[in-house]
């Protein structure tokens, strides 16, 4: 019978959560406190430990540590009601089995035991074993002006990933469309690290020009060209033995790419105009929101390093696949940014947090960050609503009534809750609200055509989803011959894209 630690400062929790463990067949011993759960460890080290984060004395995670230290493969779940960005990283990097949120259901807690109990087994039969088994974790706004902000299951599995690649000096590549936050997590990633009290090198191919692009990487000697007056260091060198990351890779010219793949393999590079080679202990952090893949395909990128860089991939998902993480990132943004304007944050408005939850946020995290901003400007200190946060998103940031599917198409909206012009809520029913939205889109003359054009277009774009992009299949689907609904495709401007991953 496996024999499982309590560690929790609520006594309800303790009791009731040991009779569905005693239920399930469990021996259960518990703790009121970190450092009475130390105690029992010492005394009679259990085979799986559950454990609160915050509690009276010390936390969760240092109790962790401590246990560890006198049974170093005893696997620990944390759980908390408290979630946050580092907590989740830290507890994951020092070796938790998992990172749970209050409340959770009782089902999936007792799956996760009984992972962690067989990863526990197999650990102490020293047997490799993968413990990358993922749960819903929680986050709580973290106050670091540029943290990772998320409680949706996309973003735990992200924080989490950090957590295990994080000590090690494998190369990571971090994919995801523009505006997600890469460089947020390449720059976790290094704090994280062994290497975080060394330098931290961001290397943007995009904005660099192809032709000044190599120097810049490797640096060049004196006289390698014209208006080469005095050797030059380049950022690979002045990131020695710290990190550096190379955003936007899959925009990065062939010819650098062959330097690049040089570099991982061998830790070398050569300055231009140099005979040397010049070794350098650097991590490499890279990422991309092309389609590498198709890159490969067209010959733009190469397939060696292409895989080179897959060692191990990070992939951010878009904002509008984070459910319910727009109010949280609405408010932090919103209590940042009036911060850095030293003024007090005016806050949101349910109507103004309904918008944004409904808005599909093409330009993700840095969108919403921007829109907060110019609507913060111009707030004059009350609270932001509906009409403001509508204003400040703008018909630029996106077409209303469709957005993204992360691989060039688009998928419908649903579900759309907006005020119409006049203040008044629209109905209930989401196609009256979608057809309300396109209507105040294109006031006029052409307003009966632009509707009728956005609900074919949202319906044509639902088709390929669900087909997975088959024109064939599609077409079927819709009840239009195959070149009737590419010629659609066409006139609506709907791109569709096949991503191998």
């Amino acid at each position: 019978m496996a024999q499982i630690l309590i560690v929790d400062d609520d006594a309800q929790l303790r009791q009731s959560f040991g009779k569905i463990l005693e239920a399930d067949g469990f021996e259960v011993r518990t703790a009121a406190s970190g450092e009475a759960g130390v105690d029992e460890v010492t005394r009679q080290a259990p085979d799986l430990v559950v454990m609160d984060v915050r509690m009276t004395g010390i936390t969760g995670i240092a109790a962790m540590q401590r246990m560890r230290e006198s049974v170093p493969n005893l696997p620990v779940i944390i759980m908390t009601a408290y979630g946050g960005t580092e907590t989740a990283i830290e507890a994951t990097k020092l070796g938790a089995y998992d990172y749970i949120l209050k409340p959770f259901d009782i089902p999936d807690i007792l799956r996760l035991i009984h992972q962690a109990l067989e990863a526990g087994r197999l650990a102490r039969e020293r047997v490799a074993v993968d413990l990358e088994q993922g749960l819903l974790q929680g986050l709580e706004n973290d106050p670091q002006g540029d943290a990772l902000v998320g409680q949706s299951r996309a973003m735990q599995d992200i924080f989490k990933a950090i957590g295990r690649a994080a000590p090690t000096e494998a190369l990571v590549l971090i994919r995801g469309e523009s505006g997600t936050g890469k460089e947020l997590v390449a720059r976790a990633l290094w704090q994280h690290s062994a290497r975080a009290h060394k330098p931290f090198v961001v290397i943007n191919c995009v904005a660099i020009p192809d032709t000044l692009l190599e120097a810049e990487l490797f640096g060049y000697e004196k006289g390698a060209f014209t208006g080469a007056s005095a050797r030059r260091v380049g950022k690979i060198e002045q990131g020695m033995r710290g990190t550096v990351f190379l955003d936007e890779i899959g925009d990065m010219p062939l010819g650098v790419q062959a330097k690049i793949l040089r570099l991982l393999q061998e830790k070398q590079v050569e300055r231009l105009g140099g005979r040397e080679l010049i070794p350098v202990d650097v991590r490499i952090l890279a990422a991309t929101n092309r389609d590498l893949e198709a890159a490969v395909a067209e010959g733009r990128f190469r397939e060696d390093l292409y895989y080179r860089l897959k060692v191990v991939t990070i992939s951010l998902p878009p904002l509008r696949a984070r459910e319910g993480d727009v109010p949280l990132l609405a408010r932090h943004f919103l209590s940042r940014l009036a911060r850095e304007m030293d003024m007090q944050s005016p806050g949101l408005t349910p109507e103004a947090l309904d918008l944004l939850a409904a808005h599909p946020w093409p330009g993700n995290v840095r969108e919403l960050a921007n829109s907060l901003q110019k609507a913060l400007i111009f707030s004059r200190g009350c609270p932001i609503g509906a009409e403001e946060m509508r204003q400040a998103i703008g018909k630029s940031s996106g077409q209303r009534g469709q957005k993204s599917d992360g691989q060039g198409g688009f998928t419908a909206v649903h579900n759309i809750q907006e005020p119409s012009a006049t203040g008044s809520a629209p109905s209930d029913d989401p196609l009256r609200a979608f057809i309300r939205r396109a209507l105040l889109d294109q006031a006029g003359d052409d307003a009966y055509d632009h509707v009728l054009d956005t609900v074919a277009r949202n319906t044509i774009a639902e088709a390929l989803e669900i087909t997975g992009g088959n024109r064939t299949r599609a077409a079927k689907l819709l009840g239009l011959s195959r070149p009737t609904l590419i010629a659609k495709i066409e006139k609506y401007g709907l791109k569709v894209t096949t991503q191998v991953q």
